[in-house]
Formats: C-alpha cells, structure tokens, sequence
C-alpha cells in the first residue's frame, strides 16, 4: 500500500507517529473521515441504544417504556448511525479523497456523498482552496500586537560576495487539487496525503534550502537594493521544482521577502555606505542633469553662429555680385559717353560728401563786379532744427 513506506506498519501496527489507528497518524474516525466518533473507535449501537433507554427511564414514570417507543428510538438510532456510516458530506473549501481498505480509490467533490462504512472505505478532507502561510526566519506573535521575533538560525544566510544577510520570508502554499498523474494514476491531493508526513516542516525546509542556495549566488549589495522581486521568483521556482521531485502535490503560490538586512552588530556600517552611495547616486544625477542642460545649449549655440555666418557669406557674396553687375551697367554707359559719366558720377561723389556738411556757396562772377562773391541762401535745415529747438524749450 501507499503509505507502508512512510510508517513502516499498518493501520493497527502504530505507524505513522501518532496515537491512532490510521496510517497517517490519526485514527480512521479521526480528522478527515467525514464525521464520526473521534478517539479511533467505531459507534457502539448497542452502548447508545442502553444509555437511551436508561435516560427515557429517568425521564418516564415507573412501569418501564412501552414498546413502541422502544422501538422508534431504536429506528431513530439505526438511522443516525448509518447516516453517518454510509454518507459523508464534503465542504465547499474540501475535496473528500475516499480510501478503500487504505487504497486512494477515488475523490469527490463538495456536496453529499455515499460510501462504505469502516473499515471498508474511509474519507480525507484536506482543505483544497486554502492557501498556508509557512513563515521563515520569523515567528510573528498574534498576542502582543503583531510583533515578530527573530530566528537567527533560519534567517542569517552567506551571500556570494562572502558577505553575512539576514533574511526574513514569507512562503504561500496550496494542494494541488487540480493536477492529475497520468502516469501513476494519482491524483495531486492523493500526492499530498500520501508521498509526504508532515507538509509543513517539508515546505519550510525546502523553503529555507532554497532562499540560501539563490543568495549564495547572488551579492549583498543587489539584494538590499533591486533584486528583491528577482530572488523572489528564483526561490518560488526553486522550491516548486524541488516539491515536483517529491512528488509532493504542493503548489507554492508565491515568496514575500519581508525583511533583508546586514547583522544588527554591522547594520550602521552598512546604512553608511548605503547612503554615501545613495550620495553618490544623486551627485551623478545632478552631473547629468546639467550635462543635459549645458550641452544642448552649446549646440545650439554653434548652430546659430554657424547659420549667422552663412547668412552674412550669402549677404556678401550676393551685394559683391550685385556691385559687380552695378559696375558692369556702368562702364556700358561709360563707355558710350565717356564725359558725361565723368560728370555724373563726380557730382554724384561730391553729393555724398558735401551732404553732411555746412555749406557756404560762392560766386566767382560776383567777385570779379565788386561784390562780396557769397551767393545767400535760405538753410531750411537749419531753421527747422531751430523751431524744433524752441517748441520743446517751451
């Protein structure tokens, strides 16, 4: 059978570690038989129906209990007791796993079920849906307000660096109700009930194995920082892995790491270098913060004195082509008059120069006749500065 390599003995024999009958250390009318007398011993009928019998007598006048009520408690008793020896009932969280003569046989789901009584057939009803919650490095305290007390032998672990970490985890775990063996025929919860004794010492032993083979091969320094979520997932693949191997019918739901830390005698030390990195860390940020700035303005910055120079080359190269066609356009007309293009253009000179200047005009013919040779002339110019003069003076 199953679990005669798990006990070392049948059902009567006193395996399985406990006090019972059963092979899993509990008795057949134990936890998870459906319902039934607790202690390992099948109802007595003959016990119930003598201390019945004995309570109508304390109830009822002398002269004994009539025979018709006899016998409906007698039916009353016969009914109860095969109820419960023919039917069980398996709740909605539960799956019922029927074992005949303490072979899997067969599982059934949540609702009203019949089978043999004892000790042909016997129900287990492990708890499917529900997830377990198996703490390591850790033992949390429900009455003292939620605190938790460290497990230095669980929870101090050696990192690849050679560096001493200590590690608190959380692991959730639940049955494997859904899977099925096709090549053993079995069934994951029958895995879970019979390939291994105590499913909680398991998982945390796997648990702790796993958390140290994955930061054994990791530094310190990443695991107090980044890679939390990382070891996380290793661990939980890890552990499934290994649980798969044992044939075990445990799913691990997930890993919560819920304290990482270097030893309390190292701890300021550590907290030290973390913030003169964290220092470091913002220092370079703010290095590349005004790299950021400074560079693309200097970009710019020769971008535009690279378009202003090839603005003022176009400016120049068109006005030098622009006073050569000028030139060109003159020397034609020089060309076909020569003298009078001498004029114009000394006229045309001596109006650039003189056009600035004061101006006292003389007239050669009328110092010859005895006049004073000065031609008068009205400055329009000059009066209108006056008048604008006199306006804002007023």
């Amino acid at each position: 059978m199953p679990w005669n390599n798990q006990n070392g003995g049948g059902w009567k024999s006193g395996g399985g570690g406990g006090g019972g009958g059963g092979p899993w250390g509990q008795g057949p009318w134990g936890q998870g038989n459906g319902g039934g007398q607790p202690g390992g011993q099948q109802p007595d009928l003959e016990e119930i129906l003598k201390r019945s019998q004995d309570r109508m007598k304390q109830v009822m006048p002398s002269g004994g209990m009539p025979g018709p009520v006899l016998l409906l408690l007698f039916a009353i008793a016969a009914a109860v007791v095969g109820f419960y020896a023919f039917f069980f009932t398996v709740k909605p969280d539960e799956l019922g796993v029927v074992l005949r003569f303490g072979k899997f046989e067969r599982q059934e789901p949540p609702g009203l079920h019949m089978r043999w009584p004892y000790p042909v057939e016997e129900v287990l009803l492990p708890k499917v849906t529900r997830e377990n919650r198996i703490e390591v490095g850790m033992i949390s305290s429900s009455t003292s307000g939620g605190l938790t007390r460290d497990v230095p032998q669980e929870s101090l672990m050696l990192t690849g660096d050679e560096n001493i970490v200590d590690v608190d985890f959380v692991v959730v775990w639940r049955i494997k109700s859904e899977e099925f063996d096709e090549t053993r025929q079995q069934a994951g919860v029958a895995k879970y009930l019979f390939n291994i004794q105590n499913p909680e010492n398991t998982v945390k032993e796997v648990a702790e194995s796993a958390m140290r083979e994955v930061v054994g091969q990791s530094d310190i320094q990443p695991l107090l920082t980044a890679d939390r979520q990382k070891t996380e997932l290793a661990v939980r693949d890890l552990m499934q892995n290994t649980l798969d191997s044992y044939d075990a019918g445990i799913k691990i739901v997930r890993v919560q790491m819920q304290k990482v830390d270097p030893p309390s005698k190292v701890i300021d030390a550590f907290r030290d270098v973390q913030a003169a990195k964290a220092d470091q860390e913002r220092l370079q940020n703010v290095a590349r913060g005004y790299a950021n700035k400074v560079v693309p303005e200097a970009r710019g910055e020769a971008e535009r004195i690279l378009q202003k120079a090839e603005a003022y080359k176009e400016q120049t190269v068109q006005e030098a082509i622009g006073q050569a066609a000028r030139f060109e356009k003159v020397y034609g007309e020089y060309a076909k008059a020569p003298e009078v293009t001498r004029k114009r253009m000394f006229l045309e000179t001596m109006e650039r120069v003189f056009k600035g200047t004061d101006k006292i005009i003389l007239d050669s013919s009328g110092s010859a006749g005895g006049g004073s040779g000065v031609v008068p002339y009205l400055p329009l110019d000059q009066l209108q500065k006056r008048s604008s003069a006199s306006a804002g003076g007023r």
